[in-house]
């Protein structure tokens, strides 16, 4: 019997076997996380709807193959929508958004429902602080490489920088966001 207290991968399980209830459980789970995601990438509701229902088929055509082993059902389902925001702002690159200011946005409190400040929890605070201790290249390169999935050699071009520059930079970034997480980890462990 499927309710709204299953776990997402026996929602999962459900949809790869075509139980619709189990579907419509998980989207209204979902729904809001993955339309949120793709808002905040794009600042723009008809293209984070369309991502969202394009996210939400892919989810239900790709049930049957999910592997818990290689993370869980959250970080599959919000994966899936970043790789189709980024391919959607690919396609409208006519009118692009400034990674500094996405990464502006990215600092402010984007918490619009008690849900998904849950669902998140403590992790989007410390990667948006750890977002705003970076140096203003990283923090650029870090958002163009992870979020519009910009690739080195296109980061580069576009900031007129040495190529081992802009690797460096993600590099760095990268490496700084990481260990802002483990510390937070390492103290939570500790409690």
């Amino acid at each position: 019997m499927i309710d709204s207290g299953s776990s997402d991968e026996a929602l999962l399980s459900g949809m790869a076997m075509g139980d619709q209830e189990a579907a419509v459980v998980f989207v209204r789970r979902y729904q809001r996380r993955i339309f949120g995601l793709a808002y905040s990438m794009t600042n723009d509701a008809s293209v984070s709807e369309e991502v969202a229902q394009e996210a939400l088929i892919r989810v239900w055509r790709h049930a049957p193959v999910f592997d818990h082993r290689r993370g869980s059902v959250t970080s599959w389902v919000l994966t899936i929508t970043r790789n189709l925001t980024i391919d959607a702002l690919r396609m409208r690159r006519a009118v692009p958004t400034d990674p500094d200011d996405f990464a502006a946005s990215a600092m402010l409190s984007l918490e619009h429902n008690p849900e998904d400040a849950i669902g998140r929890g403590d992790v989007s605070d410390v990667m948006r602080a750890a977002l705003a201790d970076l140096p203003p290249e990283q923090r650029r390169a870090v958002v163009l490489a992870a979020v519009y999935g910009r690739t080195a050699l296109e980061i580069s071009d576009e900031d007129s920088i040495p190529l081992g520059t802009a690797k460096t930079r993600i590099r760095t970034g990268l490496i700084r966001l990481r260990a802002a997480v483990e510390r937070v980890r390492q103290t939570e462990g500790e409690r």
